[in-house]
């Protein structure tokens, strides 16, 4: 089989798994989770085999003891955060109450400095904002109580999961040895060097990254409430959990805590100093102890290029899309690497004579 033949057929097949991955879109939540779950259990269970410890037995009680503990911080932490999250949509009419009366001073001055002198009356678009905002909430509300799928989706997320992560780190050398056999002779050394180095940027990406932001969403937690911050648990959770997206995490908690550190303590401006300050450092500590020590600089992944995979993916196909831009980002870059190492060799690259031209020294005099 001639090379464009070859490579119309992997085209063909790459295009096929694409639109069968979007149509299976809404279902594939589960999957993606079950599949991270054992890519980052999988440490523990081959540590447990090299003891002697039956692979089946040592993936059932991994993954019943992760998804144990995991329910138990749940059963912890939900509550509050619900309450909290109550707590701050009661207070919000009483919030924006006081920036209204905070903003009619400057708007009046506004108007003075426009020509226009006189009282403002801010009361009507503040009304309609509320107005509009709480029929979104109605909607949500309402369809949260009326669609069955919703329960359905969350009951299969919670029962589908722990059954995919269980038969993943069962199965794995059996899948990888099947995999293995099914790749073409000709590459089969090439695609074997380029699968482990993208297992080693999984593993160095996605596992560190995830101690990163498990990590990040305790400490935020833990010293917003500490410092007196309403909602503190809410909005430290949130902004942990999202920081596998470089400073996006960061940045919306930093907006979202010193803004209700403003609301709730204004005129006196040291709680927010606190918040802000909590934030900084929890960056600071990220970008030069946790990410160089559990990340490790050489994934090669620029943070725009991660913002960009996730929101392309998060347009492709959602949350699931969202879950998997990195790792999919991340492999990309080695097959990017190894074609730039490729076209670099050519003929396409290095011209008919064989030799690269070297713009950057002068030619030899003659």
């Amino acid at each position: 089989m001639s090379r464009e033949r070859q490579a119309a057929f992997w085209v063909a097949v790459l295009t096929v798994l694409a639109l069968g991955l979007w149509l299976l879109r809404s279902i594939l939540l589960p999957f993606v989770l079950g599949m991270a779950a054992g890519f980052l259990l999988d440490p523990l269970v081959a540590w447990l085999e090299r003891r002697g410890v039956r692979r089946s037995w040592a993936a059932s009680v991994i993954v019943a003891g992760s998804y144990a503990s995991g329910a138990l911080v749940l059963l912890l932490v939900v509550p509050v955060a619900v309450e909290q999250a109550g707590m701050l949509l009661a207070r919000l009419p009483e919030w924006l109450g006081g920036a209204l009366d905070a903003l009619r001073p400057l708007a009046a001055r506004l108007r003075g400095v426009a020509g226009q002198p006189g009282a403002v009356d801010l009361s009507a678009p503040v009304e309609g904002v509320m107005r509009r905002a709480g029929d979104l909430a109605g909607d949500v509300a309402s369809g949260l109580l009326t669609q069955g799928w919703a329960l359905a989706n969350l009951v299969g997320l919670l029962a589908i999961t722990p059954l995919v992560a269980f038969y993943l780190l069962r199965d794995w050398p059996r899948m990888v040895a099947a995999v293995d056999e099914a790749l073409p002779r000709a590459h089969a050394d090439t695609l074997r060097v380029l699968a482990r180095e993208s297992d080693r940027l999984l593993a160095s990406f996605v596992r560190g990254q995830a101690i990163v932001s498990l990590g990040l969403a305790a400490f935020y937690a833990v010293a917003l409430s500490a410092i007196g911050l309403e909602s503190g648990l809410l909005i430290g959770l949130g902004a942990g959990l999202v920081s596998f997206v470089p400073y996006v995490g960061t940045a919306a908690g930093l907006a979202a805590s010193v803004g209700q550190a403003v609301a709730q303590s204004w005129p006196a401006l040291w709680l927010p100093a606190l918040a802000f300050a909590i934030f900084v450092l929890g960056q600071l500590v990220t970008d030069y102890v946790l990410t160089p020590r559990l990340v490790g600089e050489r994934v090669g992944l620029h943070p725009l290029w991660v913002i960009f995979a996730v929101f392309a993916g998060g347009a492709l196909f959602g949350v699931v899309g969202m879950l998997i831009a990195v790792p999919a980002s991340a492999v990309i870059g080695v097959l990017v690497r190894h074609g730039l190492g490729h076209y670099k060799a050519s003929a396409l690259y290095r011209g008919q004579g064989g030799d690269a031209a070297r713009d950057d020294q002068p030619a030899t005099p003659p």
